[in-house]
C-alpha cells in the first residue's frame, strides 16, 4: 500500500490523475523554512522528516514531498499572511526563480530521497494584480504565495522543467522511485 504523508489537495489530485493509488495520512512534523539556503536540500529534507514521520509497516511504501520557491538564495514557503502574500509577490514578479520539490520514498528498509526543479519566469505584476489574486485566496497555503494550476499561470511567461512539481509533486519522479522500490521486492 502506499501512504500519502500529505494533506495537499494538489498532491491528491496529481497522484489521482495519474492512476497510482494511495491513502492519504497526515505527516506528523512540523515544517521548518530557513530564511536563506539550498533549496534542493532544505526541500529534500523536510521530505524526508514528512515520511519518516508515518508508519511504514512490511509492503507499504510512503511518499512524501515539500515544495519551495527560491528566489536566489532566498527560499520561500507558505505566506504566514496576506501582507506576506502580497510580498512574496512584489518580490517574484519580473524575474526568474526556482521551484523545487524534494520527493522522499520510505520503504521498512530505506528512504529514497531527491529532488526536482522547475524555473519559472514570472512577469511583472501591478499592485492591484496583487491585491486581487491575494484577496482570491488562492495565494494561501502555496510555496511563494500563487498556484500556477489556478489562476495564476495568467503570471507565467515562461517555464523550465515539469509543470507538475510546480504545482508540488513531480509525477515522472515519483513514477521512476515506486518501479524501484517495487523492482528492489518494496
Amino acid at each position: 500500500m502506499l501512504r500519502l504523508a500529505s494533506t495537499s489537495p494538489r498532491r491528491h489530485h496529481l497522484l489521482r490523475e495519474a492512476g497510482i493509488e494511495f491513502v492519504a495520512v497526515s505527516p506528523e512534523v512540523e515544517e521548518s523554512l530557513p530564511a536563506r539556503g539550498d533549496p534542493h536540500r532544505v526541500a529534500a529534507h523536510n521530505a524526508r522528516l514528512k515520511a519518516m514521520s508515518v508508519a511504514c509497516d512490511a509492503g507499504d511504501l510512503v511518499l512524501a514531498a515539500d515544495t519551495v520557491v527560491a528566489l536566489g538564495d532566498r527560499l520561500l514557503g507558505k505566506p504566514e499572511g496576506p501582507e506576506q502574500a502580497q510580498a512574496m509577490l512584489r518580490s517574484l514578479g519580473g524575474t526568474t526563480h526556482r521551484v523545487v520539490t524534494g520527493v522522499a520514498l520510505r520503504t521498512p528498509r530505506s528512504c529514497e530521497v531527491r529532488s526536482v526543479e522547475t524555473q519559472v519566469t514570472m512577469r511583472s505584476l501591478s499592485e492591484q494584480e496583487i491585491e486581487a489574486y491575494v484577496a482570491s485566496g488562492e495565494s494561501g497555503g502555496k510555496a511563494g504565495s500563487y498556484a500556477v494550476q489556478e489562476t495564476a499561470d495568467r503570471f507565467v511567461t515562461a517555464m523550465e522543467g515539469p509543470y507538475d512539481n510546480v504545482v508540488g509533486l513531480p509525477i515522472d519522479t515519483v513514477r521512476e522511485m515506486l518501479a524501484r522500490a517495487r523492482a528492489q521486492g518494496a
